[in-house]
C-alpha cells in the first residue's frame, strides 16, 4: 500500500464536491456563526457557575450543533453519528474539523 500524502484527502474532497456533496451545500448556505451566541448561552456553563476550571475543554458549540444536523439528516444515533464523523471525510468537512481534531462522545456518558 502506498504512503498517503498531504494532498490525498484534498483530492477526495474535491471529487466529492464535483459530485455535488449536499453537506457542502448546506455548510455554505447556513450562516452558522449567527447561531453561536444563542447556542452557547444554552449549553455552556457560565464561568461564575463553574466549581473549578479542571477537566477537558468542551467541544465547540457549533460543532455539536452541526452534529445534530447530521444526525437528523441521516437518521443516526449518537454512537453512529460519532462513528460516521470519524469515518467520512464529507462529515468531517461539514463539522469543520480536521483529521487531527478530537471528536468526543457527543451525548453519551
Amino acid at each position: 500500500m502506498a504512503q498517503l500524502t498531504f494532498f490525498d484527502a484534498d483530492k477526495r474532497l474535491a471529487a466529492l464536491s464535483k459530485q455535488g456533496d449536499p453537506l457542502e451545500a448546506i455548510a455554505r448556505l447556513v450562516p452558522w456563526e449567527e447561531f453561536r451566541a444563542e447556542i452557547e448561552a444554552v449549553v455552556l456553563t457560565a464561568d461564575a457557575d463553574k466549581k473549578s476550571s479542571a477537566g477537558r475543554k468542551p467541544i465547540d458549540a457549533l460543532v455539536m450543533f452541526r452534529m445534530l444536523v447530521v444526525q437528523w439528516l441521516y437518521n443516526l444515533s449518537d454512537a453512529q453519528a460519532e462513528y460516521q464523523a470519524r469515518d467520512r471525510l464529507s462529515f468531517t468537512r461539514f463539522l469543520a474539523l480536521g483529521i487531527e481534531d478530537r471528536i468526543a462522545p457527543s451525548f453519551s456518558p
